[in-house]
């Protein structure tokens, strides 16, 4: 009789462990579910990074200047609390006017820039800041990366103009202004170059016959 009583005592001792374990791994599982839930919910709000979304973004401008089309692409960094002038953008050395792909400008038609004449196509646009005159290049190569394979060899126009000081633009960008048209003879416009508390503007002048 003691021995029976011993093993049904045992066996309910078994069978309480038993439904402990269980709901306590019910328990868990739900825990379980409600982080998976939550996580998803925290997906569905906050998308992951994607990797072609630029931190420079590609950005273009065109003007018709008489009868020339004048497009300027190129991307856009921000300063984001940065040292530019002399900083990130170093003094004395080439640069590409903006980030990533050199700056590309594309006439439809012959130009004159600061006076000096330029063919009709496409250039890389390049600038070397230093702390008066800044010298600005537009090279036969349109297409490069950056300046890392520029070459001088290949310049079709180069000249030095002086930096202004300007509004504050957290974000480059190229503009154009003071826009003089007439139905014939010379027709301009300045092209404008926007970052930090400089602009650098460019006269560009086009001829209707």
């Amino acid at each position: 009789m003691l021995q029976y009583n011993l093993k049904m005592w045992l066996y309910s001792i078994c069978c309480l462990l038993l439904i402990s374990n269980s709901v306590i791994l019910a328990q868990q599982d739900n825990k379980s579910m409600q982080n998976k839930k939550t996580a998803q919910s925290i997906d569905k709000t906050i998308a992951p990074w994607n990797k072609d979304v630029r931190v420079s973004p590609k950005s273009s401008v065109s003007q018709t200047i008489g009868i020339t089309d004048v497009i300027v692409s190129y991307s856009s960094p921000g300063v984001k609390g940065r040292k530019i002038w002399g900083g990130l953008v170093p003094f004395n050395k080439v640069w590409r006017a903006g980030a990533n792909e050199a700056t590309k400008i594309t006439f439809s038609g012959k130009v004159w820039i600061e006076g000096k004449e330029l063919p009709a196509g496409s250039y890389g646009f390049f600038v070397i800041p230093k702390e008066k005159e800044w010298t600005i290049i537009f090279n036969k190569v349109a297409d490069q990366w950056g300046a890392f394979e520029y070459n001088e060899s290949q310049d079709a126009l180069r000249f030095n103009i002086a930096p202004q000081q300007g509004d504050y633009h957290e974000w480059l960008n190229y503009t154009f202004g003071d826009l003089n048209v007439n139905s014939h003879g010379k027709n301009s416009a300045l092209l404008i170059l926007n970052w930090e508390k400089i602009k650098l503007p460019v006269k560009i002048e086009t001829e209707v016959k």
